[in-house]
């Protein structure tokens, strides 16, 4: 091994070690170094989930409906991914 070689490896080990260690020995989260705040509450983003979910199953009913298939329902889903 040749010692441009050798130097460059240790030189990336140097800053990946570097990197590790400044994680692991500081006493600031990652949030706090990011200053990471959510935009939304819980609450609200599973009331968007649940919103989400009643317009899919409504466009994929409207697709049934013109298609002359019957409707589903979120019970048939839920059996369906459960494997019922």
């Amino acid at each position: 091994m040749d010692v441009f070689t050798l130097v460059s490896c240790l030189i990336v080990f140097g800053l990946v070690a570097t990197t590790i260690l400044l994680g692991v020995f500081s006493k600031r989260s990652a949030l706090d170094i990011l200053d990471w705040k959510p935009t939304r509450s819980p609450e609200v983003e599973a009331e968007n989930e649940i919103d989400d979910l009643a317009q899919m199953m409504e466009a994929q009913n409207e697709i049934r409906r013109r298609r002359g298939k019957p409707e589903r329902t979120l019970e048939d889903v839920e059996n369906e991914w459960h494997g019922s």
